[in-house]
C-alpha cells in the first residue's frame, strides 16, 4: 500500500510530552529535530546510511552514525564511520573504522565503544549452530565484537560474540546466517559493565568490561529480533520486541524486563489490530521522564507516544522518502530520540 498520510497523524496535548524529537531517515543525509507539531526546529546535513541514526550529546552536538566509503562485513547494515557535530554543523570528531555497524555511542573519555564486524576462519563459521541453512552471505560468516577506542581511535579494549561460544547461543532456526549475533544495541552502564542487543539469538545481556564475563541475559524468541536495548532509572530494561520470530500473528510490542526476576512488568502492543503495530526489521522505544514511552516503529516511519495505560498522545509518520540502492524508496528510520523542553541537549538552542 502507498503511505496516505504523513506528518502529524494524532497529538493530545494533554497527554503528549513537550519536547523535540530527533530523526534520521534511511538512505538520507539530512537529520531533522522536530517539534510536536512536526515543524523542524533544526537540521543538519551530513554523511548517510541505512542503520543511520544519531543522538544529541549533552552539549549539543550531534553524534551520528554514517556509512563509510570501504565498508567491510555484512554489507547491507555496515556504517563504518562515526562523527560528532557541533550545532552548526561543523565536524569536530570523527573515527573510521570500516567494520562498524549499527550501534555507537561516545564515552565520558573521549572515546567511543561501538558494534564492529570481524573476520573469522573458515572452521570457526562452521561450528556456528542455528539458522537458515545455506543463508551465509557471499563472504560466509561474519564474526562480531564489541570495541572500546580512546580519543585518539586507538582500540584499548574489545570483546567477541564467537568467545561465548555458539553452542550456548544459536542463531534462531529461522535468522539468517549472515553474522554471529546481528548485535545491534551497545549502551555503557555504571561500573564498567555494558548492554548488548543481538537480534538473531533474541538475546540481551549485560557484560561486565572487568572480567569479561556475562553477568545477566534474557533470551526469548518472542521478542522476535529486538532492537534499542536500554536500562531505565528504576533498573529494568526497555526493548522493542519486533516480533519478526513470533510463533503467532507477526506483531511488535516494547517490552519493560525486570531482570531481577526476567519478568515483564510492562508491555505495549496495539490495543485492536495487533499488526497495526508491526516493523520486523529496524525501531525503538525510550522510557520518558513524564512516564510515556516514545515508539519508534521505522520499517514504516512512524513514531509515537503513549502513556502508561497504552493510550496514544502523539503520532508522526516520516515524511522524507530516500531511494535505497536494492531496496527503494524508504522513509525508514533506525531509531528516534526526544528531548524534553529545556534538556542540557537542546536548552538555549530551539
Amino acid at each position: 500500500m502507498l503511505t496516505p498520510t504523513t506528518g502529524v497523524t494524532h497529538h493530545d496535548r494533554s497527554r503528549s510530552t513537550p519536547g523535540h524529537v530527533l530523526l534520521a531517515p534511511s538512505g538520507g543525509n539530512q537529520v531533522y529535530l522536530i517539534d510536536h507539531d512536526g515543524v523542524t526546529a533544526h537540521r543538519w546535513t551530513v554523511g548517510s546510511g541505512l542503520t543511520f541514526w544519531c543522538t544529541l550529546l549533552p552539549n549539543g552536538n550531534l553524534f551520528v552514525n554514517e556509512r563509510s566509503e570501504e565498508r567491510r562485513g555484512v554489507a547491507l547494515t555496515s556504517s563504518g564511520l562515526m562523527r560528532e557535530y557541533d550545532w552548526d554543523g561543523n565536524l569536530v570528531w570523527e573515527h573510521c573504522d570500516p567494520y562498524q555497524h549499527h550501534d555507537a555511542r561516545r564515552l565520558p573519555t573521549g572515546g567511543a565503544v561501538y558494534l564492529a564486524y570481524t573476520d573469522i576462519d573458515p572452521e570457526i563459521q562452521a561450528s556456528i549452530q542455528g539458522g537458515v541453512p545455506g543463508s551465509e552471505t557471499e563472504a560466509g560468516i561474519c564474526g562480531e565484537a564489541i570495541r572500546e577506542i580512546d580519543e585518539a581511535g586507538a582500540v584499548v579494549w574489545e570483546r567477541h560474540l564467537t568467545e561465548f561460544g555458539s553452542d550456548r547461543f544459536p542463531l534462531h532456526r529461522n535468522a539468517n546466517r549472515w553474522s554471529t549475533g546481528h548485535t545491534n544495541t551497545i549502551v555503557p552502564l555504571e561500573g564498567g559493565k555494558y548492554l548488548v542487543s543481538c537480534k538473531v539469538l533474541n538475546l540481551v545481556f549485560i557484560l561486565d568490561r572487568q572480567s569479561d564475563e556475562i553477568v545477566w541475559h534474557y533470551q526469548d524468541d518472542e521478542m522476535g529480533g529486538q532492537h534499542d536495548a536500554q536500562m531505565l532509572d528504576n533498573g529494568n530494561i526497555l526493548v522493542l520486541a519486533n516480533g519478526a520470530y513470533a510463533s503467532d500473528l507477526h506483531h511488535s510490542q516494547v517490552w519493560e524486563i525486570d531482570p531481577a526476576t526476567n519478568d515483564i512488568a510492562w508491555r505495549y502492543k496495539a490495543k485492536d489490530n495487533p499488526q497495526s503495530f508491526f516493523s520486523p526489521h529496524v525501531g525503538g522505544c525510550q522510557r520518558l521522564a513524564s512516564g510515556n514511552t516514545l515508539i519508534c516503529e521505522g520499517a514504516k516511519g512512524c513514531v509515537f507516544e503513549v502513556t502508561p495505560e497504552g493510550g496514544v498522545a502523539w503520532e508522526y509518520v516520516c515524511p522524507h522518502f530516500n531511494e535505497v540502492d536494492g531496496i527503494g524508496r524508504v522513509n525508514w528510520l533506525f531509531r528516534a530520540r526526544h528531548y524534553a523542553k529545556g534538556s542540557p541537549e537542546v536548552r538555549g538552542r530551539v
